[in-house]
């Protein structure tokens, strides 16, 4: 019964925040990824901590209070920092979603331990274990995961920034939750009330944002698509620069350019329709046109190098979240 109040709780969670994702954003395998990887953090942690108790002789309740949510939020952090920076979050759904996944992880090998010294313990204890201190560690990396989307959709050149707020909201909240301000059945309670209403109201913004994405953008794109195959493209501002790169870059990189702002475009429409079809329960099926335009695309990047990239930058084709187009059409 103890293991079951210690585990449950924050795996039906979890998979509650994939039921809701109606867009299917984090395939089973990235959320599996996520837990393993919080579960290799919390073998670290738990290692770390005995060798800085055991060598600082730290008063524990300080220890908890001040150094634990330093140590657990920021390693928890660091898989997450990966894929934001990777372009492997599009949304803030699959932030909150990963993230708790890692905070799962996490709080089940914590658990784990905790069983195998405290298993005698009175099921209040693992109440407050299951339904307090496991949702935290999810909650906590979900929260760093969404505040450092918002901030890096917002600011995209201060990711370090953004990253490093999001921490330190993660560790306050943490640090919080461990000077135990209110008595633990109610520090519990209250998580357990706050945490969905902020969950529902994170969903609710993303999709609404995700929708958008499908909808308007996806008109603009496709008119920007037909306007880059016809015959008057060079007659835009998108083809007069291009022909002003060609004193810079000479005519065959500049050639790579436009094939790469075309390829762009047409991932960023076929990433929209794939996530359309997961909303209607399709999944549409992998073809090797498409991986052939992904290998297509790499070599492109690669010819045209770092300093054509940043020179495509004016004409505003090609975003940030590019990367996270060919992360979806690669993995789908």
């Amino acid at each position: 019964m103890n293991a079951v109040v210690a585990m449950v709780p924050v795996i039906a969670f979890l998979l509650l925040l994939q039921i809701m994702d109606s867009f299917k954003l984090v395939k089973p395998a990235s959320v599996l990824t996520a837990i393993l990887t919080g579960g290799v953090v919390a073998l670290l942690c738990l290692a770390l901590h005995d060798w800085v108790v055991d060598a600082s002789g730290l008063d524990l309740t300080l220890f908890s209070r001040y150094v634990a949510p330093v140590t657990e939020e920021t390693l928890k952090a660091g898989f997450l920092a990966y894929l934001l920076l990777a372009g492997r979050v599009g949304f803030l759904v699959d932030a909150a979603v990963q993230g708790f996944a890692v905070g799962t992880g996490f709080a089940l090998v914590e658990n784990v331990d905790y069983l195998r010294h405290l298993g005698g313990a009175g099921l209040s204890l693992w109440l407050v274990r299951g339904l307090g201190t496991a949702m935290l560690h999810g909650a906590t990396t979900s929260v760093f995961a969404m505040v450092a989307k918002t901030l890096v959709d917002r600011q995209s050149g201060r990711k370090i920034v953004a990253l490093l707020a999001g921490l330190a909201i993660a560790i306050f909240v943490h640090s919080a939750f461990n000077h135990v301000l209110l008595p633990p059945f109610a520090m519990t309670a209250l998580l357990l009330l706050v945490l969905p209403i902020v969950i529902v109201l994170v969903f609710q913004r993303s999709e609404a944002a995700t929708r958008e994405w499908m909808g308007t953008g996806l008109d603009l794109e496709l008119e920007l698509l037909a306007l880059v195959k016809s015959e008057h493209f060079m007659l835009t501002r998108f083809g007069r620069y291009l022909r002003e790169l060609r004193a810079r870059f000479g005519g065959l990189v500049v050639a790579d350019m436009f094939c790469l702002l075309r390829l762009e475009i047409e991932l960023s429409v076929e990433a929209r329709a794939l996530i359309m079809a997961r909303e209607a329960g399709l999944e549409i099926p992998v073809t090797a046109d498409r991986k052939a335009t992904l290998e297509e695309l790499a070599y492109l990047r690669r010819s045209i190098g770092p300093t054509g990239l940043l020179a495509l930058k004016p004409l505003q084709v090609t975003s940030d979240r590019d990367k996270w187009h060919r992360h979806l059409l690669a993995r789908a």
